[in-house]
């Protein structure tokens, strides 16, 4: 039993240096803390397409919207912002994926539903594009006026 304490003692000292005298040691920097590096969310990505839109960063936005989706797939502005980066690409039918995926998520989405009407619109589908027209407007007077008049250009 002794022999067990005596050994564990030893281990003890060897382990543990002893104190520094603060007038030797000199200044030195305290270790940095290990921090996991900061995750972005969704909602970040999400902002990060939206600016990257504006600056019509096409394929920055579009990446930018699949990995806020990533991270959150029951997302519907993000769903709606990457048909619309998607449509500026005239990605049309992966555009049309999108809005619908939004709409899934929110029916009455009154951006998707305008935006999937101007997709329509740039495709030649006027009938659907028509028909979007009239789901949208009890929704969004706004937004209905801006689609009617996009589909009334392209009749021109």
């Amino acid at each position: 039993m002794k022999l067990t304490s005596a050994l564990a003692l030893a281990a003890l000292v060897v382990a543990v240096p002893p104190p520094v005298n603060a007038m030797d040691s000199g200044p030195t920097a305290a270790p940095a803390p290990r921090v996991a590096p900061a995750t972005k969310t969704a909602e970040a990505f999400y902002n990060d397409g939206r600016a990257f839109a504006q600056e019509k960063a096409w394929a920055k936005a579009e990446t930018a919207y699949r990995e806020a989706l990533r991270l959150r797939g029951a997302f519907p502005e993000a769903w709606n912002g990457l048909g619309y980066v998607l449509r500026q690409q005239k990605k049309y039918n992966d555009a049309l994926w999108a809005y619908e995926e939004a709409l899934h998520l929110r029916p009455d989405y009154p951006e998707a539903l305008e935006y999937l009407g101007e997709a329509y619109v740039q495709m030649g589908k006027m009938a659907d594009a028509q028909a979007i027209l009239d789901r949208l407007r009890p929704l969004d007077q706004k937004g209905a006026e801006e689609l009617a008049k996009v589909i009334a250009a392209a009749k021109r």
